[in-house]
C-alpha cells in the first residue's frame, strides 16, 4: 500500500471578531489531526466528526491502496489568527484538548466582557450629558450602525456601544491584564482537560510563528555600498517557538507566560487594547503562579536588540495585522529542513474569513431593508467615508485585505524550482548508476555491504566524483565550503548571542574563512582540483549537512521509487527508510549550539580573538568520525536486511550521491532540499464552501458586521460564527483530504457528497446542546444540510460514514 503525509503549513489572517469563526476551523483540523492519529496507531473507531475522518481515512486505505496520515507541522498567525495558531499548536504538541476553549470564546469574547472595569460606565446616569451625542451617533441617517449590522441585532449593538462610548475616554476601553488573564485561563483549561496523545510523529519539529507590532521599532542594520552600513527602525516583529514533538503527552510548547505574551501581543487591536508591556506578563504570571523559567533567555532570542539595549521593560508591542496579516513567509521558512519518512504532499493552507471587500462590498445588513425607524434618504447623493468608517477601515479592513500575491507568487517559483531539480536528478540516474557500476564492478553488489566495505566504496566514489566533476568541482566545492561556514557562523552566534551581538551571520563567516585560508588550508586555491588534504580534513570534521542530505536522499529514492517490483515490498520500504532516519537522527542531534556542551558558550564568546580555539571545540565535542563509525554499521545492516533489488538500487543511489549532489547543491545555493515535492496552496474561506449555503461570507457570518467588530457585540453572532466555522472546516479538509488520492483512485463526486454531509450532521448533533442564544440555528442549518443533500440524491447509510 502506498504511504503518504499530508503535511499542511498553515497560516492564519486576522478578522478581529472573526476570530470565533477561525476558532471554529481550526477546531476542525484538529480533530482531523486526532482521527489520523488515531487510525496510524491502531485505535479504535472514535465517535462524532472525529469518526467521520477517520472513516474517509480508511476508505482510502481500503479502495484507494493510499494509507495516509495528517500533520500540521508549521502554523503562523497575526492578530486573531495569532491567537489560534497558539492554542492550536499548543493542542498539537502536548495533546491536549482545544475543546474547553470553545466556551470561553462564546463567553468571554465579549464587548461587556472586555471593557475594563476601571472604564466601565457602571450606571445609566455615567456621562449623562453626552447621551443626546451618543444617540445621534448611532441615530442619525446613514449612520454606522444601520449602515454595517441586520435590523434584528441594532438594538444589541446600539446598547453595548453605547457603554462603549461612555467608557473612559482617550485611553483603551478594554483591559489589557484582563486579556491576558484570560488567555492564561484558556490555556490552563486546556491543560486542566483530558489529554490525548501529541498529534505529530514524535521527534518531528513543530513551528509556531505570531506577527506583532514593535511600536517603537528597534534598529536593524542595512549594508549599503555607500555607507557601508546603517541602520533602519524595524516595528515588524515576529515571535516564534520551535520544538521537537515528545513521545508523552502533557508537555506545553513552552511555558505559558510566554505563549500568552504571543497571544496577547499579536492581537492588541490599536485603541481598543493598550499594548503589551512586559510588567503585564510578569504580573500575570506571579497572580496565577506560574513559573517562567528561561524567561531572559526567550527575551534575548525574541527581542535580542532591546534586550542588548537594556529597554526591555519599556517596549510596546500592538496587533500584528498592522504590518503584516498574512505571514505566509514565516509558515514557509522552515519547510526546507522537515525530515520525510515517507511521500510528502505539501500545503501551505490560508484560512480567510473574509476575501471579499469589506469596505465596498456587501454585508448581510446592506442587503436587508432598514425597519428599527431609522429613516434613509435613498436620493441623498453618496457620501464619502465618514468618521467611524475611515478608523476603523484604516485599521481592521485595509490591512487585512493587501493581495497575498507575491507570496503566492514565491510559493509558485519555489514548487518550479523543486520539480526542475526533480526532472534533472531523475535524468542524471542512469548516467551515474552506469558510471557507478563501472566503477565498482558487478561483483560489488554480490557482496554482503560491511561497515568497513561501505567506507572504502564511499572513498572511491567521492575521489571519482571530484575527478570526473573537472572545472565544475570548484563551484561546487566554493557553494560547499561557504554554506558549511555560515552554519558554523551561526552555531557560534547561536552559544554567545550577548558576546557576539551585532555581528551578522554573513560576517562572521567571511572572519571564519580569511582565518582558515591563512592557517589550516594555508591558500585560497584550496578548493581547487581535489582539494588539499587539509580540506578534505577540515570537510570530515565540519561537513554535517552533505551527511545529511546523503542520507534524505536515500530516503526520498525508496519513497519515491515506485517502479513495479514484486520482490521489494512496502515493509522492506518502511524497514529501511527507519534505518535511515536514525542514522540522520545521530547526525542531526550534533547540529544544534546546545549539542557541544556547557562549556562552549563560554569558549565561542572568544571566536574573533581565539578562532581556532573555536573551530576546535567544536570538531572535538561532535566527532563525526564516531558517528560516521556508527552510521556505517546501521546502513550494512540495513543493507543485508535488504532484498538483492532494493539493496541494488540503495547502494548505486548511495555510492551515487557525491555525482548528484556535485551537479545539484550550486544550484540550490548551498540549501538543499529535503521535501523534494512541489508546494500547493488551498484557503480555507466562506467564498470556498457552498455545499450548505451559498453566498460566502456574506450570507453565512455575522462577525462581518460593524467592520469585522460584530460578533463582540452579541453571543448569538458568536455562536453562528463558530458553527459556521466548523461546517466549513469539514468540507474543506475533506476536499483536502480527498486531493491526495493517486490519479485513478479518485473518489466519486457522490460519495464525497456523502462524507460532507455525514460530518456536517456530526457537528450538528455535538453542538446542540451548546448552542442556545438561537433557539434556532442548529435546527435551521439541519435543515439545510438535508435539503442540499435530497437535491442530489439520498445519502448513502451503507457508506459506514
Amino acid at each position: 500500500m502506498r504511504q503518504k503525509e499530508l503535511r499542511i503549513a498553515l497560516v492564519c489572517y486576522g478578522g478581529v471578531s472573526l476570530a470565533v469563526y477561525m476558532h471554529g476551523v481550526t477546531k476542525e483540523l484538529w480533530k482531523a489531526l486526532r482521527a489520523s492519529q488515531a487510525l496510524w496507531s491502531g485505535d479504535s473507531p472514535p465517535e462524532g466528526a472525529t469518526g467521520v475522518y477517520w472513516a474517509l481515512l480508511r476508505r482510502l486505505e481500503v479502495e484507494g491502496n493510499l494509507r495516509l496520515r495528517i500533520i500540521a507541522d508549521s502554523i503562523a498567525g497575526a492578530s486573531a489568527g495569532g491567537i489560534n495558531s497558539v492554542f492550536l499548536a499548543q493542542a498539537i504538541h502536548s495533546g491536549q484538548s482545544l475543546e474547553p476553549l470553545t466556551d470561553l470564546w462564546l463567553e468571554c469574547a465579549d464587548i461587556d466582557v472586555l471593557l475594563d472595569p476601571d472604564a466601565r460606565p457602571w450606571s445609566a446616569a455615567t456621562k449623562f450629558w453626552a447621551r443626546p451625542l451618543v444617540s445621534y451617533l448611532l441615530h442619525r441617517p446613514d449612520n454606522v450602525v444601520t449602515a454595517s449590522v441586520a435590523p434584528e441585532t441594532r438594538a444589541e449593538v446600539r446598547e453595548k456601544l453605547s457603554r462603549l462610548i461612555r467608557s473612559r475616554w482617550f485611553e483603551p476601553p478594554f483591559s489589557g491584564p484582563h486579556f491576558s488573564g484570560l488567555l492564561a485561563r484558556a490555556l490552563e483549561a486546556m491543560a486542566a482537560a483530558p489529554l490525548g496523545r501529541p498529534l505529530l510523529p514524535a521527534g518531528h519539529p513543530l513551528d509556531l510563528f505570531v506577527t506583532t507590532t514593535d511600536f517603537k521599532g528597534h534598529p536593524e542594520t542595512l549594508r549599503l555600498h555607500s555607507p557601508r552600513r546603517v541602520l533602519e527602525n524595524e516595528h515588524r516583529l515576529t515571535i516564534d517557538f520551535h520544538a521537537t514533538t515528545p513521545s508523552e503527552p502533557g508537555r506545553g510548547l513552552a511555558p505559558l507566560p510566554e505563549l500568552v505574551l504571543a497571544a496577547r501581543a499579536t492581537a492588541s487591536f490599536p485603541g481598543a487594547f493598550p499594548a503589551m508591556q512586559l510588567a503585564e506578563i510578569d504580573a500575570m504570571a506571579h497572580e496565577r503562579g506560574h513559573a517562567w523559567p528561561g524567561r531572559d533567555e526567550f527575551l534575548h532570542r525574541v527581542m535580542p536588540e532591546h534586550m542588548a539595549r537594556g529597554d526591555i521593560a519599556s517596549v510596546s508591542l500592538i496587533d500584528g495585522s498592522v504590518l503584516v496579516n498574512a505571514p505566509f513567509a514565516d509558515a514557509m521558512s522552515v519547510l526546507r529542513n522537515r525530515p520525510a519518512a515517507r511521500e510528502v504532499d505539501r500545503r501551505v493552507v490560508y484560512i480567510d474569513p473574509t476575501p471579499a471587500t469589506l469596505l465596498g462590498g456587501t454585508t448581510p445588513a446592506q442587503v436587508e431593508p432598514a425597519n428599527d425607524g431609522d429613516k434613509a434618504d435613498k436620493a441623498r447623493p453618496a457620501r464619502g467615508p465618514g468618521f467611524f468608517s475611515v478608523i476603523f477601515g484604516s485599521l481592521s479592513s485595509i490591512p487585512r485585505e493587501q493581495p497575498i500575491r507575491d507570496n503566492l507568487e514565491a510559493i509558485e517559483a519555489h514548487s518550479r524550482e523543486i520539480a526542475t531539480l526533480r526532472g534533472i536528478v531523475i535524468a542524471l540516474r542512469p548516467e551515474i548508476e552506469e558510471t557507478v557500476e563501472k566503477l565498482f564492478g558487478h561483483t560489488l553488489f554480490l557482496d554482503h555491504p560491511t561497515p568497513k566495505r561501505l567506507a572504502a566504496w564511499r572513498a572511491k566514489a567521492q575521489r571519482a566524483a571530484i575527478e570526473q566533476a573537472g572545472f565544475a568541482y570548484h563551484g561546487y566545492a566554493q557553494v560547499k565550503f561557504s554554506s558549511l561556514l555560515e552554519g558554523l557562523a551561526r552555531t557560534v552566534i547561536e552559544a554567545a548571542p550577548e558576546a557576539l551581538a551585532g555581528h551578522s551571520v554573513e560576517a562572521t563567516a567571511r572572519f571564519l574563512a580569511g582565518h582558515l585560508f591563512a592557517t589550516d588550508l594555508k591558500q585560497p586555491d584550496a578548493l581547487r582540483g581535489a582539494g588539499s588534504a587539509e580540506l578534505i580534513q577540515f570537510l570530515r570534521d565540519h561537513d554535517l549537512s552533505f551527511r545529511i542530505r546523503r542520507l534524505r536522499f536515500l530516503t526520498r529514492r525508496v519513497t519515491q521509487d515506485w517502479e513495479a517490483d514484486d520482490s521489494v515490498s512496502e515493509t522492506d520500504r518502511d524497514t529501511a527508510r527507519e534505518a535511515f532516519y536514525g542514522a540522520i537522527s545521530l547526525y542531526r542531534e550534533r547540529e544544534s549550539a546546545t549539542a557541544l556542551g556547557t562549556r562552549f558558550p563560554e569558549i565561542a564568546a572568544n571566536l574573533f580573538t581565539q578562532p581556532g580555539a573555536v573551530i576546535e571545540a567544536i570538531a572535538r565535542q561532535r566527532r563525526l568520525a564516531d558517528v560516521d563509525a556508527r552510521v556505517d554499521t546501521i546502513m550494512a545492516e540495513a543493507m543485508a536486511a535488504m532484498p538483492p533489488t532494493l539493496r541494488r538500487r540503495i547502494l548505486l543511489a548511495y555510492l551515487g550521491f557525491p555525482f548528484y549532489d556535485t551537479a545539484t547543491l550550486p544550484l540550490l545555493r548551498g540549501e538543499g532540499l529535503n521535501e523534494f515535492d512541489p508546494i500547493r496552496v488551498d484557503r480555507v474561506s466562506p467564498e470556498d464552501c457552498n455545499a450548505i449555503r451559498t453566498g460566502g461570507a456574506a450570507h453565512t457570518l455575522r462577525g462581518t458586521e460593524f467592520y469585522t467588530f460584530g460578533a463582540f457585540f452579541s453571543r448569538a453572532y458568536r455562536e453562528n460564527d463558530y458553527l459556521w466555522g466548523r461546517l466549513h472546516g469539514a468540507e474543506r479538509i475533506i476536499d483536502l483530504i480527498v486531493s491526495t488520492l493517486p490519479a485513478g483512485h479518485e473518489m466519486p463526486a457522490s460519495e464525497i457528497r456523502n462524507v460532507r454531509m455525514a460530518a456536517f450532521l456530526a457537528i450538528l448533533d455535538e453542538e446542540e446542546d451548546r448552542l442556545d442564544a438561537d433557539p434556532y440555528l442548529v435546527r435551521r442549518i439541519r435543515d439545510e444540510v438535508m435539503r442540499a443533500a435530497q437535491k442530489t440524491g439520498p445519502l448513502d447509510d451503507e457508506a459506514g460514514l
